[in-house]
């Protein structure tokens, strides 16, 4: 459990900002991969077995997803990580804000991890083509250093302490 002594750090709301939205933005990514394997693999939209089947499915093991959901999270909580709150002149809350940049951050960064064939395959085969749990763990620990190598962080584990460094 975390200790709040500041109940207002940025930090705090920025994190529950993202918790609220979490079951909505996962849906989000698995639209956004459906996206990026049309675009990469089948622009013409032809309907084979195989996009035929990732386009029908809606049901998979989210938990996969929802790891790397929080990764991106945490990858955003780092890149954005001064602990200031700005002053806010058009009525909305600190929550709504970043709800709204968190969302939009989201939607941004898996459509640039979506340009790269590595993380477009990775999420299919732990998500809509998951066959096997040994080849859906395989999958998430190859997309998580794929992302990390992408935005250029290195996670580093000290006494069961987890950080991240930008390498």
């Amino acid at each position: 459990m975390i200790q709040k002594l500041f109940p207002l750090d940025k930090n705090y709301i920025l994190r529950q900002a993202q918790s609220v939205l979490e079951e909505e933005l996962i849906d989000r990514m698995v639209f956004e991969l459906k996206k990026s394997y049309t675009l990469l693999y089948n622009p013409l939209r032809l309907m084979d077995p195989t996009y035929e089947r990732i386009l029908d499915t809606f049901e998979f093991p989210r938990d996969r997803v929802r790891l790397i959901y929080r990764q991106l999270c945490g990858i955003y909580r780092y890149k954005h990580g001064d602990n200031q709150l700005e002053l806010l002149f058009d009525g909305r809350t600190h929550f709504e804000k970043f709800q709204e940049d968190w969302a939009s951050s989201l939607v941004n960064y898996t459509q640039q991890l979506g340009m790269h064939e590595q993380y477009v395959k990775t999420m299919l085969r732990m998500t809509i083509l998951f066959d096997t749990e040994s080849r859906a763990e395989w999958a998430e620990n190859h997309c998580k250093a794929f992302i990390n190598q992408f935005f250029e962080i290195k996670v580093v584990k000290r006494q069961g302490e987890l950080k991240l460094k930008v390498s």
